[in-house]
């Protein structure tokens, strides 16, 4: 894809006379908290067992994320990609409210149900089906999967939630319809971390930002940090990933990704193999 100036300008980097040397970040990141692992009997009455929403305090720790974020990050984040679950929608929109808040996002003028003004033109947001969660037995339970395998996805409601101008309908998925029922956790980490790659290379000078499920984040950093094997992943914790682009006047190539998260820093544990 090509970019425009401000955008190779945003994403940081040097310069030699053969090539533009930069950088390209990818922030991998876990929904808050979900309403079934706090209301045990939500589950008994839901239309959608399968696809519980945050409760109050999952929306607001997602806020907070966001605001640290945009604080802590060093750069822009370009666009954001989102399991189309509903409590990583609804993370992802107090998010982009926080990214693209037209003033410093801050819990004094919070209110998750009166959005903070988003400017558009900061950040655009699409629905990934192969950031969903992993559909098995592992992660959903088989008495509330769907039984006639319709996950009942609407994704124009969905797209709705986002602050108005945020959502770019244009881009193309990487998973054009969701995965299959029972995948395999081997077959779940591997889409992960296919996916990852797959938006970074359709979006190579742009930096993202994907909001999946706890599996995700762990394929995050086990995917691209040898030895590394992931024990937690808290509500709202995230990876960051880079790698650097090499440009030039005709095409631009890219390098193996980084993992830069600490173990404990940012909600992600991890051990690596001696």
């Amino acid at each position: 894809m090509d970019a425009s100036g401000s955008q190779v300008q945003a994403i940081r980097g040097d310069s030699d006379q053969s090539s533009v040397h930069r950088h390209q970040n990818v922030v991998v990141m876990r929904h808050g908290d979900r309403i079934d692992n706090f209301e045990p009997c939500w589950i008994k009455n839901a239309p959608r067992p399968w696809d519980p929403p945050l409760v109050e305090e999952g929306r607001v720790r997602a806020f907070c994320t966001g605001a640290k974020l945009r604080s802590d990050l060093g750069f822009p984040i370009h666009r954001v990609f989102v399991s189309p679950f509903v409590r990583c929608v609804e993370t992802a929109v107090q998010v982009v409210t926080a990214l693209g808040a037209r003033e410093t996002p801050s819990l004094d003028k919070y209110d998750t149900h009166k959005p903070l003004p988003v400017d558009p033109s900061k950040l655009k947001v699409s629905i990934e089906y192969g950031l969903c969660e992993m559909l098995n037995k592992e992660a959903i339970r088989g008495d509330v999967a769907p039984k006639d395998g319709n996950w009942g996805f609407n994704i124009p409601e969905l797209e709705a939630m986002f602050p108005e101008g945020t959502v770019d309908r244009t881009v193309e998925r990487v998973y054009k319809e969701l995965p299959q029922w029972e995948e395999s956790v081997r077959d779940a980490r591997s889409r992960y971390a296919n996916v990852f790659q797959a938006l970074a290379d359709k979006h190579p000078m742009e930096n993202l930002l994907l909001v999946t499920h706890g599996e995700g984040v762990g394929a995050s950093i086990s995917s691209f940090l040898e030895g590394a094997t992931v024990y937690e992943a808290e509500y709202c914790a995230y990876s960051e990933l880079q790698r650097p682009i090499f440009c030039n006047d005709q095409s631009s190539t890219a390098g193996k990704f980084e993992v830069l998260t600490n173990l404990g820093q940012t909600g992600v544990s991890y051990s690596l193999a001696v």
